[in-house]
């Protein structure tokens, strides 16, 4: 027996030694007798799509408990994990004008300042042990909850989970923390010029009130109390306002049975009415603005229009014509960047929403001295497809590149079970993806011109530029529009005190 495990261990040092040593340096040789030609790289235009693959959706299951909240469940046993999360219907844009902040911080303090039987620290020290994760948060549209944990612990972490969601402390220690670090972001807002051209272009496309465009300010933060965020979380936590998804390594039928007896017994006295959503008109109908920004060398520039929702029918085209404008091997690359070298990154995007309209946006970064020659380059390159036909090879190249990034929306079951939430909370159908990917491949050359001049209005543009107004040469006013100077300015606070409960 020894002998035998003896030439086992030989037998298995050899394959190392030809693994590392032999076979490394015999493709070495191969290669250096290969043909020169062998090592020129293709040029992107000589690349060949194959056609992608077809795409199925995993089995999964969805029912609704008794109590109104709607529940997928989807197995995936490919490694011992297990994941969750809980769509809430709500959002920042339901919160008061003078309140602004208010449902960011109930989406923070919901989960950090534990439930009503663990504190935060035994909230925290329960799940790191199990290396597991409770999370939860509201952004502009929607609040979450989600878990994640190995399989042998998934009872234990789902317990948690539901008690964050049912029974959230909102420990006054932890709110005044969320108050103070809110603040914190506040006062660094301005440090980014990459976040002052996002924030300023919003406020310029939907207006500076807009719930899709205003700030937390000192004073609007200072207005909410932790009786805010209980009344925020009470009108909008309930079964009937929830979807929650799983997917992992468990069995469906006794995963089902741990949902029930964790969530059927939840049940609001009282559910809210839906709020409904903001009115949403452009603000600003063309014009240029400006932030001056002395010590930046170069300039931030974002340029567009409202823009409109993923139910337009003409969105797949629209996408197409992104793709002839944007990316690798656009036009804005291709003309912009890479032939006249006026910029450092550039882009066009027609940005939908799924509620609401969303933006199209186009621009990038460039030099100071470049910034207005950049503009009148990517405003001609906005007329031309508004105004010219796409050739047949990049209509073919944009669709390409659409359809072969079509695979990644489904890496992975939880990127479908996540898609299969959306479209169930925004009232899409759960084949959308699939139908916009057949008018993708339908789209044709007269598509791509209709949609460009029907959507691409450019009396609507709106022109922002972040940058250093001295080094800007020759000066935005040039473009034949008139300039107008935005502040950005923090409003100080009405009182430097704590934040108190």
């Amino acid at each position: 027996m020894k002998t035998v495990n003896r030439k086992h261990r030989i037998s298995k040092i050899v394959t190392i030694v030809f693994s590392i040593v032999v076979l490394p340096a015999l493709l070495l040789s191969l290669a250096l007798i290969l043909p020169a030609s062998a090592d020129v790289p293709k040029h992107y235009t000589d690349l060949k799509f194959s056609s992608p693959p077809e795409i199925k959706l995993p089995d999964y299951t969805r029912f609704q408990l008794q109590n109104g909240m709607i529940v997928y469940l989807m197995e995936d046993h490919e490694l011992p994990l297990v994941s969750g999360t809980a769509l809430i219907r709500t959002g920042d844009r339901f919160e008061p004008s003078d309140k602004i902040g208010l449902a960011g911080l109930t989406g923070a303090v919901m989960r950090s300042g534990g439930t009503q039987k663990h504190t935060p620290d035994q909230l925290n020290q329960r799940l790191e042990q199990r290396a597991a994760s409770v999370e939860t948060g509201i952004g502009s549209t929607s609040g979450s909850a989600s878990f994640s944990a190995l399989s042998e612990d998934l009872t234990e972490v789902f317990n948690l989970f539901a008690e964050v969601i049912q029974q959230p402390a909102f420990a006054p220690e932890k709110f005044n923390l969320a108050k103070l670090q809110t603040q914190g972001g506040i006062a660094r807002r301005n440090d980014d010029p990459n976040g002052i051209a996002g924030r300023e272009f919003e406020k310029l496309i939907y207006g500076n009130t807009s719930p899709y465009a205003r700030t937390v300010e000192y004073t609007t933060l200072e207005n909410v109390t932790r009786e805010d965020l209980i009344d925020f979380y009470q009108r909008y936590f309930y079964p009937k306002n929830i979807l929650l998804g799983i997917v992992g390594d468990f069995d469906s039928q006794k995963m089902r049975s741990l949902i029930e007896s964790k969530f059927n017994p939840w049940n609001s006295e009282k559910p809210q009415p839906t709020s409904p959503l903001p009115e949403v008109s452009q603000a600003k109908q063309g014009g240029i603005f400006f932030v001056n920004q002395p010590e930046l060398t170069q300039s931030y520039v974002q340029m567009g229009h409202l823009g409109d929702t993923l139910k337009n029918p003409d969105y797949p085209a629209l996408s197409v014509m992104d793709n002839v404008l944007s990316g690798f091997g656009g036009r804005l690359f291709n003309e912009v960047r890479s032939r006249q070298g006026l910029a450092y990154s550039v882009y066009a995007s027609w940005s939908p929403q799924f509620d609401y309209p969303g933006v199209f946006i186009a621009g990038g970064q460039t030099r100071s001295d470049a910034t207005v020659p950049f503009i009148r380059s990517v405003l001609g390159e906005l007329e031309k497809i508004r105004t010219q036909p796409v050739s047949e090879s990049e209509l073919a190249f944009a669709k390409d590149s659409v359809l072969n990034s079509f695979i990644f929306n489904f890496q992975d079951p939880s990127q479908t079970l996540s898609r299969l939430l959306r479209y169930e909370y925004f009232g899409y159908p759960k084949d959308f993806i699939f139908r916009y990917r057949q008018q993708v491949e339908k789209t044709s050359i007269a598509d791509v011109q209709s949609v460009a001049k029907k959507y691409l209005q450019p009396e609507k543009i709106v022109t922002l530029v972040v940058g250093n107004q001295k080094e800007i040469q020759p000066s935005l006013a040039s473009l034949g529009q008139a300039v107008t100077a935005i502040d950005i300015t923090i409003p100080p606070p009405k009182s430097v005190s704590r934040p108190t409960p």
